[in-house]
């Protein structure tokens, strides 16, 4: 500012500061570069709380030593990444290990794990009723995998989202599948396996999409990415993706093995009694709530060291967890899906019960807890 005189005048120190933090609070934040996602402050909250960079879904990680790994769908085919920690995924740069030179078709949900000094990704490729269970397997976690192993699972039928377990000196696969030809809902299904790519004898169902808080989305009814764990008690766990996957009803829910049980009997199995992580109050199973900052989390990790069940983390403390989901606010959508990182810790006394089951309907073990 100048005076008539021409001269500068000059405001006083105190003055001169109040003016310049007026201005700076009245400046507007200029938009965002075309290109670059604008954040909301309930994205700040989000980000806080686990969101990465990911946008993407059915996260798979391990822990092998201090490194952390990871496999996605990416690239026109399978990527690989490494880094310290969990949240340290998204920065790390992916290797492409395998691409679909034979035009399989759509390919989701790679699974990574390390069994005998060799890493496995076993993966879903197909279009439409053709998608089936595929494999591959290397010394080194994000190069020189052998070409592409169709997994010969029992029936030949749909099949998506599996994963290999081994409990109790036995090898098995659980995946999710069509009872028949027709897309009307789909099970989980396991058998047993001999090695790493060889399954051998019939399919067991193991679980259904029929109680009433699993069928609030359909058209399938939907029981699918099966993971595995197992309790301080030694029990195995399968906890599973209910609902549909383009719904925010989209939640886990948890198969319990009963002390004692055999996996492939479809009665030993005591299902959690609603979602144990969802983002709606009306499906979840009392005592547990539903989530804050997410809508519709789904197809999980537990980073398991090895990706192994053996390596399952004791009672107490939180252990890692990755999962997809959508932020509140946000329309629910399969491409606003993002990698999140999360905990979760074993829930004593857990009550599970059943209809329709012969003998005990009601089974008491570890449950689980999940937290964003």
């Amino acid at each position: 500012m100048r005076s008539s005189s021409g001269t500068r005048r000059t405001f006083p120190t105190r003055l001169r500061r109040l003016a310049a933090a007026i201005a700076a609070a009245l400046v507007l934040p200029a938009p965002p570069a075309l290109g670059v996602e604008p954040v909301a402050p309930d994205d700040c909250a989000v980000s806080a709380l686990g969101r990465t960079t990911l946008r993407a879904a059915d996260p798979s990680v391990i822990r092998v030593g201090g490194t952390y790994i990871s496999a996605q769908v990416g690239g026109g085919g399978i990527q690989v990444r490494q880094a310290s920690s969990p949240d340290g995924l998204a920065a790390a740069p992916a290797r492409l290990v395998w691409r679909d030179a034979r035009g399989l078709g759509s390919v989701w949900a790679p699974e990574i794990v390390r069994d005998g000094g060799r890493y496995h990704i076993y993966f879903t490729a197909g279009d439409d009723a053709a998608h089936r269970m595929y494999a591959i397997s290397s010394a080194s976690p994000d190069s020189g995998y052998t070409g592409e192993v169709r997994l010969a699972l029992p029936g030949d039928r749909w099949a998506i989202d599996g994963v290999p377990v081994t409990f109790n000196g036995q090898r098995y696969f659980i995946w999710s599948g069509w009872e028949c030809t027709t897309n009307v809902e789909q099970n989980l299904y396991i058998t047993r396996m001999s090695d790493p790519l060889t399954p051998v004898g019939d399919r067991h169902v193991i679980s259904q999409p029929r109680e009433p808080w699993e069928r609030v989305v359909g058209d399938p009814f939907i029981n699918e990415a099966p993971e595995v764990i197992k309790d301080p008690d030694g029990r195995l766990h399968v906890v599973y993706s209910a609902n549909g996957s383009w719904s925010e009803q989209y939640c886990l829910a948890d198969l319990r093995l009963r002390a004692g049980g055999d996996p492939t009997h479809v009665w030993d199995w005591y299902k959690s009694n609603g979602c144990l992580f969802g983002s709606n109050r009306a499906t979840m199973m009392t005592g547990w709530d539903p989530t804050l900052y997410v809508n519709g989390p789904g197809h999980h990790s537990f980073v398991l060291l090895d990706g192994d069940i053996a390596t399952s983390p004791p009672a107490g403390p939180r252990f890692p967890l990755v999962y997809h989901a959508v932020a509140k606010g946000t329309p629910y959508h399969w491409d606003n899906r993002y990698w999140y990182t999360g905990t979760f810790t074993w829930w004593g006394n857990t009550t599970y019960r059943r209809a329709n089951v012969p003998g005990a309907t009601s089974d008491t073990g570890w449950g689980l807890k999940f937290f964003e």
